[in-house]
């Protein structure tokens, strides 16, 4: 009887793995899960880049402390955006969309950032996707829908 069960709940997550727009889902959200965590992290080191030379100087003026300090906050910011598109895509996928949001704002008010801009809007597209897609195919605990 367990191998009857098995076989039943084994054939929906193969039939929803062969599905294209889940197989998309799949890609952004872990995608959207792993980047925010990495690129989080790294505010804390700095081994990607000089964090701190991205931040406009008229948000570093606003912001108190130091512009690494604002790396740290931003930071954490990230990597709780990461884990909650982990745990609830549907949010989650918001949640980074609108934080880039932020950052092509921030990118747009600094000369020679403009490249790095039209990037961070191509990934806020693919944030909106993933929140879309999300309420498809996004996961309970009873498996994909």
């Amino acid at each position: 009887m367990s191998a009857s069960l098995s076989a039943q709940s084994v054939t929906p997550r193969r039939d929803a793995l062969s599905d294209p727009g889940y197989q998309a889902f799949l890609c952004l959200r872990i995608v959207f899960t792993v980047a925010p965590v990495l690129f989080g992290l790294d505010k804390f080191a700095n081994v990607l880049v000089d964090w701190p030379g991205y931040l406009a100087p008229w948000i570093d003026n606003i912001v108190p402390g130091s512009a690494q300090a604002a790396m740290y906050a931003v930071g954490v910011v990230e990597v709780l955006a990461g884990v909650v598109v982990a745990v609830a895509p549907r949010f989650g996928g918001w949640l980074v969309a609108g934080w880039l949001a932020g950052i092509i704002i921030n990118l747009l008010s600094i000369p020679g950032y403009y490249d790095v801009a039209l990037r961070d809007f191509g990934l806020l597209v693919a944030a909106v996707a993933l929140a879309r897609l999300a309420v498809k195919y996004a996961t309970g605990r009873q498996g994909p829908r």
